[in-house]
């Protein structure tokens, strides 16, 4: 099956073209002693210009999401969805040729480890200069030249000089930096950034966001952030999607839901957030159900202090709760009005 050619898709409240569109996205990963089930029918919106941060604890299926939507995902992974399209292009059905080619220029993925996402054998300049090479058809010359402007571009000093260091030469803001670059060579549409700014000093972290937030007013770009960080969330999200056991569990702007959750997993991620006091330090109690259970109802009620019976029996589905507002929680409101 062929790639469809792009066509912008208008958002219809906004007007924006949509950058991205999935629409039941599932992700299974089968063994021969079972099944995980590690993302269950998840659907994203992201327009040009703007920011969707991907919102919870570690295994809610935040980077798998990514993955799948990138196409990262290799067997055991199954993944099927109703729609996947970036930039109007529908990739669930792309061939690899074809995936290979729409990676890098319609989409392109930052990711959370950059000395393990470098090639350590190869210098900057060389990686960088490869998807000119590949996808522009340009001459190492050329295709270093464009290098160093990138380089110079994410704010690393001396480019004509880094461009031939090699990754462990750099310290870890910097290949943060070199990873951005490589992401944006071909300016893609989408850029994808996986926890970019985990293992980075605070310092360090305001720097990279404020990297990403400036080459996004200035390539247009829309970002699906994952993070774990509700800090870097209101910091530069424009909407949240919160993730809970594989489930989206909340969305809205991130103002409203960083304000005024709908969920209980959204007010207790943000009541667990240290406020600087002695005894002040909550958290939420008990764990996340085992990847490979699919629980009859609510996935957070083994856990939830406002769960009922009817919570544990049946499954709330995402709903509207409000202009905007949608939530998975058969007491939203009552979490909404801050009963």
């Amino acid at each position: 099956m062929t790639v469809t050619e792009p066509h912008p898709t208008a958002d219809t409240a906004g007007g924006l073209p949509l950058a991205l569109r999935v629409n039941g996205l599932t992700v299974d990963f089968k063994h021969r002693s079972g099944t995980v089930y590690a993302v269950r029918g998840v659907d994203l919106e992201v327009r040009r210009g703007e920011t969707l941060v991907l919102l919870g604890e570690s295994g809610a299926g935040k980077s798998i999401t990514g993955r799948a939507v990138i196409g990262l995902c290799p067997p055991p992974a199954v993944i099927t969805a109703d729609a996947i399209e970036v930039g109007g292009v529908d990739v669930l059905h792309a061939k690899p040729a074809e995936l290979r080619r729409i990676r890098g220029e319609k989409m392109a993925m930052v990711f959370q480890d950059p000395l393990s996402a470098l090639n350590p054998v190869l210098s900057v300049g060389s990686q960088i200069g490869e998807l000119f090479r590949l996808h522009r058809g340009m001459s190492r010359r050329r295709a270093r030249a464009e290098a160093v402007k990138l380089l110079a571009l994410v704010g690393i000093p001396d480019p004509q000089r880094r461009v031939r260091d090699f990754p462990h030469q750099c310290s870890g803001g910097m290949r943060q930096r070199i990873l951005i670059a490589v992401a944006i060579a071909l300016q893609p549409g989408l850029l994808i950034a996986d926890e970019p700014t985990t293992a980075l000093d605070v310092t360090v972290q305001a720097q990279i966001l404020d990297l990403l937030q400036s080459l996004q007013r200035e390539m247009d770009l829309a970002i699906l952030l994952i993070t774990h960080d509700l800090g870097v969330a209101s910091e530069v999200a424009d909407s949240v999607c919160v993730m809970y056991a594989g489930r989206v569990v909340e969305t809205g702007t991130a103002a409203e839901v960083l304000s005024r959750p709908a969920h209980p997993y959204t007010r207790a991620l943000l009541d667990s957030v240290p406020q600087g006091g002695p005894g002040d330090l909550r958290v939420i109690t008990g764990s996340p159900p085992p990847a490979d259970q699919i629980l009859p109802g609510c996935s957070f009620a083994p856990r939830c202090p406002l769960a009922v019976d009817h919570c544990r029996d049946t499954r709330p589905l995402l709903e509207s709760v409000a202009p905007g507002r949608e939530a998975a929680c058969f007491r939203a409101q009552e979490v909404l009005s801050g009963e």
